[in-house]
């Protein structure tokens, strides 16, 4: 079943599809990681491409709850975030093409709300 998008804000960043798949950068056209289409319930990325781009997401849904904050990290199978809970795949962040990201992303299943970051730049 579909989900409806209650709020979608991209910028200087393109989706594959209306809410998840792979993840463009406006500014060079390279592929910057993969977003999960039904594992997760939030995503709030702002990132810095490599061809120095700074762009951003924001995706919630209508059926979205709020979010627990939690100070678990997200573990990593097969090169995917995942919730460490149910080891479900949230999203792919292709660090290597990044010199800046930092992520708030919540699960679905577990309504748990994990941040990560990354800054080559200092």
């Amino acid at each position: 079943m579909a989900r409806i998008v209650k709020n979608k804000e991209l910028v200087n960043t393109k989706l594959a599809t209306n809410y998840g798949g792979w993840m463009y950068c406006d500014g060079c056209g390279e592929n910057i990681g993969y977003l999960c289409y039904s594992t997760y319930d939030k995503i709030e990325l702002k990132y810095t491409c490599n061809c120095g781009n700074k762009g951003s997401l924001l995706i919630d849904f209508e059926d979205s709850e709020s979010g627990q904050s939690c100070n678990n990290e997200l573990i990593i199978i097969k090169n995917r975030f995942c919730c460490p809970n149910d080891h479900e795949p949230l999203i792919t962040i292709l660090e290597k093409k990044v010199n800046f990201y930092k992520m708030k992303i919540t699960c679905k299943a577990c309504s748990k709300t994990y941040e990560k970051s990354l800054n080559k730049l200092s």
